[in-house]
């Protein structure tokens, strides 16, 4: 037997409809585009959504979580072993300042010292040339102060207060052309030089004669006989202290700032 009783309609729900029936929210707001313009450039089943997804979160995975522990753990071992051992893994200031020497090449070290010992040896003869000089300088200056002092020969009134090779002497002085005033410095200078002996030699030079002439030959055009006889002598000491010195006088001043003439 069939039922007759009416099929009632199912009933239709009141208020918005169930977040179900759409697809992750409310039902988006179609907002029409203005006009004169066609419609929105996105697909038909693709509505615009005025609410944004929010992204969801989910927990790292757990092979990363292991990689941050051992990471951490090295770390905390690493930093204990270094503040533990520090004193010992420093090296000393001497070792560090040490280092380059030991690496430099032996050439280049053995051309630092020979350089080295050059210049030493440089200074040191500057050194002594500079004392060497002093020396001179001093020993000139106390002979300028000597000459100074010492007083000039007396000049004598004529040739006659001499006698042999000074007699002689004086005479040639004025034949010359040197006046009497020269005789006593001259006398002083040959005094000095060969005490007025034609045969004085000296061995170690060959300085020879009265004047001492060094070489002897230099006398020879004044006489054949210039070793032994004192005129050629005295002619040729009068012309080297005129063409040297200018006057005895002067010559006997050097000397006796030098000890030579």
């Amino acid at each position: 037997m069939r039922d007759e009783r009416p099929t009632r309609a199912p009933r239709q729900r009141s208020g918005p409809a169930p977040i179900d029936d759409y697809r992750g929210g409310p039902e988006p707001l179609r907002v029409p585009p203005p006009p004169g313009r066609g419609p929105w450039p996105h697909a038909a089943d693709e509505p615009t959504r005025l609410t944004p997804e929010v992204p969801s979160h989910r927990r790292p995975a757990r092979r990363f979580q292991v990689i941050g522990v051992f990471v951490l753990v090295v770390g905390a071992v690493a930093g204990s072993y270094t503040a533990l051992s520090g004193d010992d893994v420093s090296p000393a200031p001497a070792q560090v300042a040490a280092s380059p020497e030991v690496s430099y090449d032996p050439a280049r070290l053995a051309a630092r010292d020979s350089a080295k010992a050059k210049a030493e040896a440089a200074a040191a003869a500057a050194a002594e040339r500079a004392r060497q000089a002093n020396e001179v300088a001093a020993a000139e200056e106390a002979a300028a102060q000597q000459v100074a002092q010492t007083p000039m020969p007396n000049v004598p009134a004529s040739c006659d207060e001499y006698t042999g090779n000074r007699a002689l002497g004086c005479a040639l002085l004025l034949e010359a052309g040197f006046g009497l005033d020269q005789m006593g410095c001259l006398d002083q200078l040959w005094t000095r030089e060969s005490n007025w002996r034609a045969e004085a030699h000296n061995s170690s030079s060959g300085a020879h004669g009265i004047p001492q002439a060094l070489p002897a030959e230099k006398m020879a055009p004044y006489g054949e006989d210039y070793l032994t006889n004192p005129v050629p002598q005295i002619r040729w000491g009068l012309d080297y202290i005129r063409n040297r010195y200018g006057t005895p006088c002067d010559a006997w001043s050097f000397w006796q700032a030098n000890h030579y003439y």
